[in-house]
């Protein structure tokens, strides 16, 4: 079985983005960005909901590119139409079946890419593995949650952790 990460930037008081679904004040380039690039590289899989693929099309994706060439990159969403010779799938099934079928099936280790709502609803169907944080010495006040929504909190158990001189601190933490 796969692992399923949610390797994803989030603030100090744990947002992923701002209100204003900004991101702009998280780190873009140095050494923990870096280490992220190097670890896309492992991942065999992406999933990731419509907002989430809305807001790489607000930022120059063309409709029905992969954002992750290297991977094969899921949709989950039930409106999302795509041309026909589109890079991503989508999926209107639901979530947390497409994403379960995914960890018995993908040939390596799957991506959650951002969405807290996503995020919640496969960590309370409990398909998280583990969370990979980079977290960024920023308030953002409010935004979108790391994980939106009420959740049963499960037990954590931090695997690594590493601190960068611009402040920026990288946290894996296994879901026990």
């Amino acid at each position: 079985m796969q692992p399923l990460y949610y390797d994803v930037a989030v603030s100090a008081d744990g947002f992923i983005a701002d209100a204003n679904e900004d991101v702009s004040r998280f780190p873009h380039t140095g050494p923990i960005v870096d280490a992220y690039l190097e670890r896309l590289s492992t991942y065999a899989v992406a999933v990731m909901g419509a907002e989430t693929f809305r807001f790489g099309l607000e930022h120059g994706l063309p409709l029905g590119a992969n954002p992750y060439p290297t991977m094969r990159t899921i949709v989950l969403s039930n409106r999302l139409e795509v041309p026909e010779d589109s890079q991503v799938s989508v999926s209107r099934d639901a979530a947390t079946e497409v994403v379960a079928n995914l960890r018995h099936s993908a040939e390596g280790p799957i991506y959650l890419c951002g969405g807290g709502r996503l995020a919640a609803s496969l960590l309370r169907a409990g398909l998280i593995t583990a969370l990979r944080l980079k977290r960024a010495p920023v308030l953002l006040g409010q935004g979108v949650s790391l994980f939106e929504g009420p959740l049963a909190a499960p037990e954590l158990r931090l695997v690594s952790q590493k601190s960068y001189a611009d402040g920026t601190l990288f946290q894996e933490l296994s879901i026990v």
